[in-house]
């Protein structure tokens, strides 16, 4: 297990722009492969972006293409979600979360480790 810690949420208007952080325990360069999920109330956690061991390959759910972009610095053991053109619909709680597979996963089930989550609001 990694100890995630999130930050950067905040209250923001629609069309406005947050960038979130994950800051990990120990290193993460090749190591795991590394999701950005949400949780809105009453709803089933899901996924939004994941990203590769090196960075090389990105995946996002259908909603937040070309709006949202996951990265890393894996030398500073760093994860970042830039979201821009924020809706109302992306209000939730954010978590960072790593896995050791060796491939991007969609299913929150298949992580091992979880940051506290940070909220993000976006008024309309």
């Amino acid at each position: 297990q990694v100890q995630l810690v999130e930050s950067g949420g905040g209250l923001v208007q629609a069309g406005g722009s947050l960038r979130l952080s994950c800051a990990a325990s120990k290193g993460i360069l090749r190591s795991y492969i590394m999701g950005w999920f949400r949780q809105a109330p009453g709803k089933e956690r899901e996924f939004v972006g994941g990203i590769s061991r090196n960075g090389d390959i990105a995946d996002y759910v259908d909603s937040v293409k070309g709006r949202f972009t996951i990265s890393r610095d894996n030398a500073n053991n760093l994860v970042y979600l830039q979201m821009n053109n924020l809706k109302a619909e992306d209000t939730a709680v954010y978590y960072c979360s790593a896995s050791s597979l060796l491939w991007i996963e969609r299913d929150p089930r298949r992580f091992g480790s979880w940051g506290q989550g940070t909220q993000v609001t976006v008024s309309s």
